[in-house]
């Protein structure tokens, strides 16, 4: 197969599916984005919101196309595929529904779909996660809401497990001293993996310290126990309570950044939820 047939392959498939990748339903607020919103960071915190609203399949698929889009525009010298002319030929494809011709006011929404495939293609690295302004923003909601009405949280069955063992660890006065939050010094978190035959650890934070670190730090304390047990070794970091409810950190997260945002947070090694 040559390229020129791979590339009509690529776009039929994408032309030829039941609904455009970006459904027509969410079309209106991309065209919105780029009409209404200047600003190229606003641009993208807007799109960043849409993409998180798509459907799992969407947005999978999404992902893979543009992270190869982003593969043909770095060889633009050889393919003289630039980021301008990918965007142009497959905006189209992506907003249009199939076998529609499209009316007039699809027409005019050449222009600003090219605009955000040039987006999605450029800035592709940071749409795939959950936005940090968001989190900001859920953390300001809670901490609100919790100032007239302080929820209790609702842990899994491992969480509960851990909280009833530290209680249990409270009451023996020779402990006391090392599990009161109180006299964990500033900068320093206690991490708990109930999983783990270590179940916490005490870890002073750094600027350069991050999740992945914690983490490796566990599995080098827990380094005899067997590789097969996939639950123990297939772990994330997780923060709990204070002003967020639950959130699975980014290996790459810097916890001393995330320690001053919430200081009152539990830090849980278990399991990712899918």
């Amino acid at each position: 197969m040559c390229i020129n047939d791979a590339a009509g392959l690529l776009k039929m498939f994408i032309r030829d599916l039941p609904t455009p990748l970006f459904t027509m339903e969410y079309l209106p607020a991309f065209i919105t984005l780029v009409e209404k919103i200047s600003k190229i960071k606003l641009q993208l915190q807007a799109l960043h919101l849409l993409i998180m609203l798509l459907p799992d399949a969407n947005r999978d698929i999404a992902k893979a196309l543009l992270n190869f889009l982003k593969k043909v525009v770095s060889n633009e010298e050889k393919n003289k595929m630039s980021l301008w002319n990918v965007s142009m030929i497959l905006a189209p494809n992506l907003f249009i529904s199939k076998g529609k011709t499209a009316n007039h006011e699809e027409m005019k929404a050449a222009a600003p779909t090219a605009h955000i495939v040039r987006l999605l293609i450029r800035y592709q690295d940071i749409l795939w996660t959950v936005p940090s302004f968001l989190i900001s923003q859920v953390r300001k909601m809670n901490e609100a809401a919790s100032s007239n009405n302080k929820k209790q949280l609702i842990f899994d069955k491992s969480v509960r497990k851990l909280l009833r063992r530290k209680t249990m660890e409270r009451e023996r006065p020779e402990r006391r001293e090392v599990l009161l939050h109180c006299d964990v010094p500033e900068g320093v978190i206690r991490v708990y993996a109930p999983l783990h035959s270590k179940v916490s650890m005490a870890i002073q934070l750094n600027s350069r310290t991050k999740a992945k670190d914690i983490l490796a730090r566990f599995q080098c304390e827990n380094s005899h126990e067997t590789t097969e047990n996939a639950k123990i070794h297939n772990q994330s970091l997780y923060e709990i309570g204070g002003n967020i409810g639950e959130h699975c950190l980014d290996p790459d997260t810097y916890m001393l950044d995330v320690y001053h945002v919430n200081p009152q947070a539990e830090w849980i090694l278990k399991p990712k939820t899918s």
